[in-house]
């Protein structure tokens, strides 16, 4: 039903994108400056992080898509214009000089900033970028502006997916970054998503808010909930469709082709947290309901302990256990089945609540790979979630260590 397809954020018709270096970063090596911009009004809708304290950013951002109206994403990497006195009017200014080399309404402008928190932005930097930043726009442009929303993550992170709804070929795209400070209650990332898909503002929330509760709100990276980040996502209508304005069929095609793009850079976040040489992948099943199947997969991905023993190739399926007693879910231990599953095939360490014999070097070849899946059997119910995270190396301390140099 949904292809793979290259492009990013500018995969969907009428959207372009691009990402130039302007100075707020002291390295010259990245780009520290993006943009994303459709061709026509689009309708707009958002979810933001739950920490009290939010960078100016979110405030303005959640003031301009109040009508449910954007056109255009601008985001700077390198400082996050959190706890500054003036947060509020810097990034008014970056809409506004946005708006004017775009010839739109300041007011049809999202705003993002990612980087050191309580640093002041100069937003001289942004002004001198963002006129070259604009005339650069491309639908090639996804690349470009995914470098620049990066801080301290290795690869960029993009995807696009194509579908057909009413007849008509339609399609999502994206960008995020991830890498550390990453313990979502709501979004606590950067995640721009783009689509031609025809939806009402009502519709569009609605999706975005059901998807993120099994998606982005299931990643740990480190425990920690961002100030700034947030989901965003901006749907132009230039597919043809017939407006999606119900809970209906083509609305479900829809929230599936929006969840493959939405697990698809899940992945790639957590799998490129800060310093991690493993994507964890937690899968709970046989749960009684899924608020319980949420809680013991999110407990055991942000176990500080497990991922430390994921690093060290080590089965130490007591620490899997560990986190299902404190989830604070009401469990059965005693029906409780673990196993660890890569490329090199799978293996039980745990029946019933009780070890089990098993190989520890088959146990060790399974958990040196790259991805590892940690199962989890409750032998309760039907129900079923998915939470993503990394292991704990010895350089996430060095990265964070020295994070404002």
């Amino acid at each position: 039903m949904f292809q793979m397809i290259a492009g990013g954020v500018c995969a969907a018709k009428g959207f372009q994108a691009n990402g130039v270096y302007c100075g707020i970063r002291k390295s010259r090596t990245k780009n520290d400056l993006s943009l994303i911009f459709s061709e026509v009004p689009a309708v707009a809708a958002a979810v933001y992080t739950t920490n009290l304290v939010k960078g100016a950013p979110l405030t303005v951002t959640k003031q301009h898509i109040s009508d449910g109206k954007a056109q255009a994403i601008i985001c700077n990497s390198g400082n996050a214009n959190t706890c500054n006195a003036n947060g509020i009017e810097i990034a008014e200014q970056m809409s506004l000089l946005t708006a004017k080399e775009l010839d739109i309404a300041p007011e049809d402008v999202i705003v993002a900033s990612t980087g050191v928190i309580g640093e002041p932005l100069d937003i001289e930097p942004i002004a001198k970028g963002i006129p070259s930043l604009a005339k650069g726009l491309s639908s090639n442009g996804s690349e470009e502006a995914a470098i620049g929303i990066m801080t301290t993550d290795t690869i960029q992170k993009e995807v696009a997916v194509s579908f057909e709804i009413d007849g008509k070929i339609c399609k999502i795209g994206g960008i995020a970054k991830g890498s550390g400070m990453i313990h979502p209650n709501m979004a606590t990332m950067l995640v721009f998503l783009t689509t031609d898909v025809a939806i009402s503002a009502e519709m569009l929330q609605k999706a975005l808010s059901t998807d993120i509760a099994n998606t982005f709100n299931m990643i740990s990276i480190d425990g920690d909930t961002s100030t700034n980040d947030m989901v965003t996502v901006m749907a132009n209508g230039m597919a043809g469709n017939r407006e999606i304005t119900t809970d209906n069929k083509d609305f479900q095609v829809f929230m599936e082709a929006l969840n493959s793009v939405t697990v698809h850079l899940c992945r790639m976040i957590a799998g490129d947290g800060e310093g991690a040489t493993k994507l964890l992948e937690c899968k709970v099943e046989g749960a009684k309901d899924l608020q319980t199947a949420k809680t013991v997969a999110k407990s055991v991905i942000c176990s500080s302990l497990l991922k430390a023993a994921m690093f060290g190739a080590d089965a130490n399926w007591g620490r899997v256990l560990c986190a299902i007693g404190y989830s604070g879910a009401e469990v059965d231990v005693t029906k409780v089945d673990v196993s660890f599953r890569s490329e090199k095939g799978t293996i039980d360490v745990c029946k019933n609540g009780a070890g089990i014999e098993f190989s520890e070097e088959k146990a060790k070849e399974i958990l040196l790979e790259k991805e590892i899946e940690i199962l989890v059997g409750l032998g309760d119910g039907t129900y079923h979630a998915t939470a993503w995270g990394c292991d704990l190396t010895y350089d996430y301390v060095k990265i964070n260590g020295d994070y404002r140099t």
